[in-house]
């Protein structure tokens, strides 16, 4: 399961490297961003600017772990299997940035290690994502997203079983267009080449979600989630 990734780029630099999307002062760099946060992506409605919609479920339904977890990634291989699911590959589209995401893994029953995954230009990119509308009890309009995944790439089963689906630059115009055909967009979706990556180890730290520190996205000796020291990273 995917459940933390980092936006940690400056508005600067996402207008780089973003050049078609403005980027306001709605935007604040994230470290740690975790689920029922509200946090950026770009829709087919919107594919000037960012949208806020909140990570898998709105708080204060994020109390329901079992709901909570099934919310926030949406395996491909599932895209085909559910109606909902292909109402949403169908119409409701868009494109998560990041900068990169977090992976543990695991070295024994109760221990893990917890690892950063970015780009080897450590660039900004673009996840592939799908959002629902609702309304909430109190008969308000909530936006939501998660993150479509697929099988780790060599490089990352070593530490996990999943991973994102990072969208090539030649394929994010198209993972938005209403025209391209459920065949071409499932091809899109592909665990990205291992030789364009690289990770490292981070503070344990990464485990608090009330924490979202520019120190969080350094390397840090493999560390496990009590704080314990490993030679196994």
């Amino acid at each position: 399961m995917l459940d933390r990734y980092s936006i940690s780029a400056s508005m600067e630099v996402l207008a780089e490297r973003f050049p078609e999307v403005e980027v306001t002062d709605h935007y604040t760099p994230r470290f740690n961003a975790a689920p029922s946060q509200l946090l950026p992506v770009i829709t087919s409605e919107n594919t000037n600017g960012f949208s806020f919609f909140y990570w898998g479920i709105a708080p204060k339904w994020s109390r329901n772990k079992t709901i909570s977890s099934k919310l926030i990634n949406t395996a491909k291989d599932d895209l085909n299997k559910k109606l909902t699911y292909r109402k949403a590959l169908a119409s409701h589209r868009c494109l998560v940035p990041a900068d990169g995401f977090y992976c543990w893994k695991s070295i024994g029953k109760k221990s893990r290690i917890p690892y950063r995954i970015f780009l080897n230009q450590e660039i900004p990119f673009y996840m592939a994502g799908l959002w629902e509308e609702y309304q909430d009890e109190s008969d308000e309009i909530v936006h939501t997203f998660s993150i479509v995944t697929t099988p780790a790439n060599d490089l990352l089963a070593t530490v996990c079983k999943v991973m994102p689906a990072i969208l090539p630059d030649h394929n994010v115009s198209a993972w938005l267009d209403q025209n391209s055909s459920t065949d071409d967009l499932l091809e899109m979706l592909q665990p990205y080449p291992s030789e364009q990556m690289g990770m490292y180890t981070v503070s344990p730290l990464i485990n608090s979600v009330q924490l979202d520190l520019p120190s969080m996205i350094r390397p840090a000796p493999p560390v496990d989630q009590f704080g314990n020291f490993t030679l196994f990273n």
